[in-house]
């Protein structure tokens, strides 16, 4: 029979758009399941063959739990704010509001070329006025409860763009649009205190079903540690330098002081720096560093004697330098370190390079002189007072114990994790819904003026001091305290793209809503996100993001659960045919459209999922995809050999049971593969046998058909089922069938396998070893010889040891 896939898939996408055949159902009757998978920031370049793995990996899924009679909801949007938009906008002199509509229809086109089954009623953009709305709202909330606050802090600056730059935008410390020079400047940005969020994102991890590497990730990324913060006192005066340590073990080893080159402490004694020249230059050359360029681990080490300025350590009254070095920064934790260069590498470089004393205070065996041991938890104390004969472990706790007794330092838990920096000094973003008043301050528009709307421009370049494009427009800026009345200016920057898909999940749950960001029905109902995929690459900070804006809204009752997704997953990548990540620059870019267009939507679905295991990365083979083709056509050729009879074949039946079962779990586990694979051992037996039964075709493109949907749908018409595939009932498995009756085991003489025999499956081990023995291949091998013993692995093999 001819295979018109084009005709075919045309015919499905456009009933099933039209009808909106996949919609989530408002019966909450029914057993839900939320399937969720990243929406997509719609680029100019389209889709390439990366991006619909994950979709038509939970496409399967979605499409089974249907057929297994839940109400599912599958939905898609679109991430449409954000610099590339911009950056296009810009360069082409093209509004990014017509950018992203032209891109959103491209998406959009390439998507349903595929044949997903989202519910696209419930399409969304972060960029649509009535969906910002609600991000502004949440905003607002959050600056109500004091977890928004604006405060000066370093930033990416081009210095020919003249505008910040997010990290993803400086590239080997140049500006990735035009090469240019980057360096670090203060900005007022604001800010979002996810760091009073640390510790419940760690623990509500607990019971969540993450794989393991995601739910490292995020513990990792937050970093919780347990130590002291304590003041070393600057000799002569009544300032004290704070630091926070996890080894205050070490503190009779702390030699010498760090601080960034940020510091506060640098510019209120400036004037009592004697190398404040020496100490500038470091400074400016320090700026123009990003910060992985500063805390690189295997960069030499440079730094500044602060030449004026002595720290006293607390324990035993020595005077010990202070430097300032660039692999310390101001961001995290105090900004400033003990020195302990016995016993951490990066000190001991630094130690060595500058001259400065090593000091061995944990007995561990090490050369100090050459080689520093870092971070040694095990070992006993020496040329450490007090402490010394102490186990590292009891000496933390008694020197934690010494500092609260003298009030110059106290416990504490601290984080790596940072508050979120959550301005943009761009146009295309979620204005910031605040005006900030010369009596007032800073203050919240009133909720019933939401959503406060981007102004209309044709002119998005930057202010030439990095001021956001919105500050020109003077019209717009300008406005009145909505406190008392008076003259008032509105905030500049726009929220980061980070901010739109914080939230979405939520949005999907009802769309047009306009009252709230969702009715609370319906979120009841809905959440949690029952399955989420994404990529490894957002499983800390867009996850964190949207964990922590879940956890707030729980706060103030408008979600009902602590957390928003039960269970997340990620998909291995897809390369080029070269084994390397497709890129344009490399040329290994594969585009679906070309894909769809030679051999089907069905075709590579399929291959898409049986590519390889779902969560390892795999390159893209063009003969995989042939061979993928060639499997639909087997199977839409099953027509020509169907018999009449509704059941299944006895010489089939286990077979089918099996595949029913393996299926079944596979589509469950993320197994696409394998579970492709068995589909296909089973159209092997079918046309082996050279027939298939009605009964045995409908069992099999039901099984196909959350892989290969306009295929199967088109031949469940054709045969004359009843109803549409998509409504019918997913197969069930006698597991009594999924057993062999018989199993080949192979029978082996000290490990060599010498012939193969077919047994009951159900044999135990004494009668695997009798029926070997019974052989009689094995049995002329062994005569004559001592049988040392019988090793026998279930279902598997018999060897025997002679001598």
């Amino acid at each position: 029979m001819d295979y018109n896939f084009k005709e075919i898939e045309k015919k499905w996408q456009d009933k099933w758009y039209s009808e909106n055949t996949f919609a989530a159902k408002n019966d909450f009757t029914l057993p839900k399941f939320y399937a969720l998978v990243e929406f997509p920031y719609p680029s100019g370049q389209g889709l390439h063959v990366g991006h619909p793995r994950s979709y038509t990996a939970l496409d399967i899924v979605a499409r089974k739990k249907r057929m297994e009679g839940f109400n599912v909801l599958y939905p898609m949007g679109w991430d449409a704010f954000g610099l590339p938009t911009e950056n296009y906008a810009i360069k082409n002199k093209i509004h990014p509001a017509i950018v992203t509509k032209n891109n959103i229809e491209n998406f959009k086109r390439q998507l349903k070329s595929i044949g997903f089954s989202f519910d696209w009623s419930r399409e969304i953009s972060t960029t649509d006025e009535a969906y910002y709305k609600w991000t502004q709202w949440i905003f607002l909330q959050l600056f109500k409860k004091g977890l928004a606050y604006k405060q000066e802090m370093p930033i990416n600056w081009c210095t020919s763009c003249k505008v910040g730059l997010a990290n993803e935008e400086v590239v080997n410390g140049v500006c990735e649009r035009c090469g240019s020079e980057v360096v670090q400047r203060n900005k007022s940005q604001w800010m979002l205190k996810i760091t009073d969020y640390a510790q419940r994102l760690i623990d509500d991890l607990e019971g969540l079903d993450y794989i393991e590497k995601v739910k490292t990730q995020q513990k990792n990324w937050i970093g919780r540690s347990e130590g002291a913060e304590l003041d070393f006192q600057i000799d002569g005066t009544d300032d004290a330098i704070r630091v926070y340590t996890t080894r205050a073990d070490t503190l009779f080893g702390a030699t010498y002081m760090v601080l960034s080159p940020e510091h506060k402490i640098i510019e209120k004694y400036a004037d009592k720096l004697q190398n404040i020249d020496e100490v500038r230059a470091y400074q400016k050359e320090a700026a123009r560093k990003s910060e992985f360029e500063r805390t690189e681990l295997t960069k030499e080490k440079t730094g500044v004697k602060l030449c004026g300025i002595t720290a006293i350590n607390p324990v035993n009254n020595e005077k010990i330098p202070v430097f300032i070095s660039d692999y310390v920064l101001t961001s995290y934790g105090t900004g400033a370190i003990m020195a302990v260069p016995a016993h951490d590498d990066r000190d001991w470089e630094f130690a060595k390079k500058f001259g400065l004393p090593i000091v061995e205070v944990v007995a561990g065996g090490e050369d100090v002189q050459s080689k520093a041991y870092t971070d040694t938890y095990s070992g006993k104390m020496v040329n450490s007072g007090f402490l010394n004969g102490l186990e590292v472990k009891d000496a933390i706790r008694k020197m934690i114990d010494f500092l609260e007794e003298k009030g110059i330092g106290k416990r504490k838990v601290n984080y790596k994790l940072r508050d979120w920096v959550f301005s943009r000094q761009r146009y295309w973003g979620e204005p910031i819904p605040l005006v900030h008043c010369d009596k007032c301050g800073w203050v919240p528009l009133p909720e019933d003026q939401l959503p406060l709307t981007l102004p209309e421009t044709d002119n998005f370049e930057p202010g030439e001091n990095g001021e956001s494009p919105l500050a020109k427009m003077t019209d717009w800026v300008n406005t009145t305290c909505p406190h008392c009345g008076g003259p008032a200016v509105r905030e500049t920057d726009t929220m980061p793209q980070w901010a739109g898909s914080s939230w979405y999940f939520l949005r999907y749950i009802d769309p047009k809503c306009d009252t709230a960001l969702a009715a609370k029905e319906k979120l009841d109902y809905w959440l949690p996100v029952d399955w989420y995929n994404g990529g490894m690459e957002h499983t800390t900070l867009h996850l964190l993001y949207s964990r922590f804006w879940h956890k707030f809204l729980y706060d103030i009752g408008v979600v009902s659960t602590p957390e928003p997704y039960r269970k997340r997953t990620s998909h291995g990548m897809i390369l080029g045919e070269n084994g390397e990540k497709m890129s344009k620059s490399r040329g290994n870019v594969v585009n679906p459209d070309d894909m769809v267009a030679e051999f089907g939507a069905d075709t590579f679905r399929t291959y898409e999922m049986f590519i390889g295991a779902f969560d390892q990365s795999t390159p893209w083979s063009i003969n995989g995809v042939k061979g993928c083709y060639r499997f639909i056509e087997r199977v839409w050729n099953l027509q020509t050999i169907v018999t009449d009879e509704e059941g299944l074949s006895p010489d089939l039946e286990k077979a089918f049971h099996k595949t029913i079962k393996k299926v079944s779990e596979d589509f469950d586990k993320m197994k696409f593969n394998t579970a492709i694979a068995a589909l296909m051992a089973l159209i092997n037996e079918i046309y082996k046998k050279g027939s298939i039964t009605r009964g045995e075709l409908k069992i099999y493109i039901t099984l196909l058909n959350p892989a290969a949907p306009h295929l199967t749908e088109e031949m469940w018409v054709n045969a004359g089922f009843s109803g549409f595939l998509h409504d019918t009932k997913w197969p069930e498995f006698d597991e009594a069938k999924t057993k062999d009756d018989t199993v080949e085991i192979v029978a082996q003489i000290n490990g060599k396998v010498k012939d193969k025999i077919v047994i009951s499956a159900d044999l135990s081990r004494e009668e695997m070893e009798k029926a070997a023995l019974e052989n009689d291949k094995i049995k002329e091998l062994v005569s004559g010889k001592t049988i040392v013993k019988v090793i026998c692995v279930p279902k598997k093999l018999v060897n025997i040891v002679v001598k």
